[in-house]
């Protein structure tokens, strides 16, 4: 499975009509809605598709046509991300209406095509499912320990001192494994 970690857009002009494809990670997904939908007050259509992993691993999917013929748009744009096997990913196809009718088929047509545009620009990442876990070190040891998390592309979620430092980090399980191991004498996992 792959991801976004930015916006990506493309546009695909049909017979006057205008599709404007953005691909976004899901947590971005409302934050662009709603700038698409101030910035964009002319456009007919805002159609969209998204698939998410919830907390419990389970794929999570969503499409609406947006006022187009029902699964002419939202549906055919879901399988797109479908087929690329994007996860925790959302599309959103802003329309502008030409004036040409496209029919049922045009438009999924269209819409897949925009998509699909877009997934081609875009950087697509490997999605890893993150570990958390929590280590516990001495104060003089925090140096250290945050240049080795930047190096493994470890996030640091909490930070908390008391008699000694603790941190609940979060990572893909590789990562955490090799960084656990590297720094078995400085920290202890709790």
């Amino acid at each position: 499975m792959k991801h976004v970690k930015d916006t990506f857009t493309q546009t695909l002009e049909i017979k006057q009509s205008k599709f404007i494809a953005y691909l976004t990670p899901f947590t971005h997904y409302k934050k662009v809605l709603a700038e698409l939908q101030e910035s964009n007050p002319k456009a007919r259509h805002f159609v969209v598709a998204y698939r998410y992993l919830n907390e419990y691993e389970q794929v999570v999917e969503y499409s609406t046509d947006d006022g187009e013929p029902s699964g002419t748009s939202g549906k055919p744009s879901l399988m797109v991300l479908q087929g690329q096997e994007l996860i925790n990913t959302a599309v959103i196809i802003v329309r502008y209406f030409g004036g040409t009718k496209l029919g049922t088929g045009g438009l999924v047509r269209a819409y897949s095509d925009a998509v699909n545009l877009a997934v081609n620009s875009a950087s697509l990442e490997e999605y890893q499912t993150l570990v958390s876990k929590k280590i516990a070190m001495n104060y003089s040891e925090c140096r250290l320990v945050d240049y080795e998390c930047k190096s493994y592309d470890i996030e640091i979620d909490e930070k908390f001192y008391g008699d000694e430092v603790v941190y609940s980090i979060k990572g893909s399980k590789p990562n955490i494994e090799n960084f656990l191991e590297k720094l078995q004498r400085v920290i202890v996992t709790l």
